[in-house]
């Protein structure tokens, strides 16, 4: 690479964050992304077969308001408790640039969602990463101490471990004076949410999405819930970058799935329902992972390296998530897909551990 130019010493320069592989092949098993396997809600594609295309030529609604309101109902809090992004990933960011302000470091764990420390590069935001105790749970003591703002995913990326409301709580009650978001990606596979928290304290902000649960990866619709005071904050700032970030289809398709409420438990309960045999199934081929109540599984075998398991799986067209960091390194996580799918994967785990 040549030598870098004066108006480069200029530029943000940040390690990216890095997303699971996409393949462009159609007949891929593809467990390393957490999506989804089966299709949104059926009033969704009523809404696509409907919508009048004439509606393009206009800008979005700014204040997604149809959207905001069919979340407000279905959480039972006020549309001004409520903000919307693209994607919880957008929603995150924005709550990074409103509220972790301070030059004290923010908190967040070791092991967690690695976009976290992206966003503090990007931001110029200071940060310190709290050590998980060894069987990955949250030791609330390290977010007892002076900070800039907290950040944890309930249940964890990538371990899946499901923390309890209470000891939640007690990190709250101990940060009086600063934000705590607690990102709730996963919390609808069988997780307690914390939302109550935002009706009794004013600091803290519960993220969800419609991407895990709610199959709508593709749409990109992640909303945080909390206090009035919180979400004037962020629509503050939101609107001092971009005033139009939903288009109008996502707006309509996202309120008529968060709707179906029927639809919503059929399919949360299916992916719950195979979670917990392929647990079984792979404690009999040999692996072990924290109890997991998220639509993945982080999994490690007793004797073959998960870099082996890995590439094999990936020459069998089965793809699912491998990390090569310190303390994970021996890891997969697995993606619950469709029971064949899962059946399939146990077919090539059996042949790959021969």
């Amino acid at each position: 690479m040549s030598a870098e130019r004066k108006w480069e010493s200029y530029i943000r320069k940040v390690v990216p964050y890095i997303p699971g592989e996409q393949p462009k092949e159609m007949d891929i098993i593809k467990l390393n992304t957490n999506e989804n396997p089966y299709p949104p809600s059926p009033r969704v594609r009523k809404i696509l077969e409907d919508f009048d295309y004439g509606r393009m030529r206009l800008y979005p609604s700014p204040d997604a308001e149809i959207l905001v309101d069919a979340i407000a109902e279905r959480y039972g809090v006020k549309p001004s408790q409520v903000f919307v992004g693209v994607g919880s990933d957008d929603v995150i960011s924005m709550a990074f640039m409103t509220f972790f302000g301070s030059d004290k470091p923010i908190l967040f764990p070791n092991i967690t969602y690695s976009f976290y420390d992206v966003w503090a590069d990007v931001y110029r935001i200071p940060y310190r990463t709290v050590p998980l105790r060894d069987d990955f749970t949250i030791d609330p003591q390290g977010y007892k101490c002076e900070n800039g703002g907290i950040i944890f995913p309930n249940p964890n990326a990538p371990t899946g471990v499901l923390e309890s409301v209470d000891m939640i709580e007690e990190i709250i009650k101990a940060n009086p004076d600063s934000v705590v978001m607690i990102d709730e990606a996963y919390i609808d596979f069988g997780g307690q949410s914390c939302l109550p928290f935002v009706e009794k304290y004013d600091n803290v902000l519960v993220i969800q999405t419609y991407s895990k649960s709610r199959s709508m990866a593709g749409m990109r619709i992640g909303f945080a819930i909390g206090s009035e005071r919180l979400i004037k904050y962020m629509n503050d700032v939101k609107f001092s970058v971009n005033s139009y970030t939903m288009n109008t289809v996502t707006q309509l398709c996202g309120a008529e799935a968060v709707r179906d409420e029927e639809y919503f438990c059929e399919t949360v309960g299916r992916i719950i329902a195979t979670r917990e045999r392929s647990k079984k199934r792979l404690a009999e081929l040999g692996f072990t992972f924290p109890d997991s109540k998220s639509n993945f599984i982080f999994a490690s075998h007793k004797d073959k390296p998960a870099s082996e398991i890995f590439e094999e799986l990936k020459k069998r067209r089965i793809y699912v998530r491998y990390w090569n960091k310190p303390m994970i390194g021996n890891y997969l996580r697995i993606t619950v897909g469709t029971d064949a799918e899962m059946d399939s994967l146990f077919d090539a785990l059996e042949e790959i551990l021969k």
